[in-house]
C-alpha cells in the first residue's frame, strides 16, 4: 500500500507560512517581481503604472518586509525598497523539497496502480 505524501512531508515552518502567504497575493508578486527585474525602488517608482495607491503598495511592501522578502534602507530623501535575495532562495528550494516529495509520492501511486 502507498505511503501518504503527509506522512513523508516536514512540518511547515511559522516563516514559510509568512512566505508563502505573502508571496500568494499578485499584487505582491508583481512587486517581488519589479524589484527582482528593476533593482532596489522608491515607492513612487514601485507605485508608477501600477493601478493602486501608494498607501496600498506601502501595506504590501510591509507584509512583505515581514515575511522577510524585502528590506528599505534610507537613499538621500527617499527610501528605497530592495528584495532579499536569500530569502527568495529559501523559498526556491522548499518548493523543490515539495516537488521532490510529490514526484516520489506519485511514482509510488503509478507503481501499486500498474502491479
Amino acid at each position: 500500500m502507498p505511503r501518504s505524501l503527509s506522512r513523508n512531508a516536514a512540518p511547515i515552518p511559522n516563516e514559510s507560512v509568512l512566505l508563502f502567504a505573502a508571496l500568494g497575493d499578485k499584487t505582491r508578486l508583481r512587486l517581488v517581481s519589479r524589484l527582482c527585474e528593476d533593482g532596489p525602488l522608491s515607492i513612487t517608482m514601485l507605485t508608477t503604472g501600477a493601478r493602486i495607491s501608494r498607501q496600498a503598495v506601502t501595506k504590501h511592501l510591509r507584509v512583505l518586509q515581514g515575511a522577510g522578502l524585502v528590506r528599505s534602507k534610507r537613499h538621500g530623501r527617499e527610501r528605497l525598497w530592495q528584495l532579499h535575495h536569500q530569502r527568495l532562495a529559501e523559498a526556491r528550494r522548499y518548493l523543490a523539497q515539495i516537488s521532490s516529495q510529490w514526484d516520489d509520492a506519485l511514482a509510488r501511486l503509478r507503481k501499486h496502480v500498474e502491479e
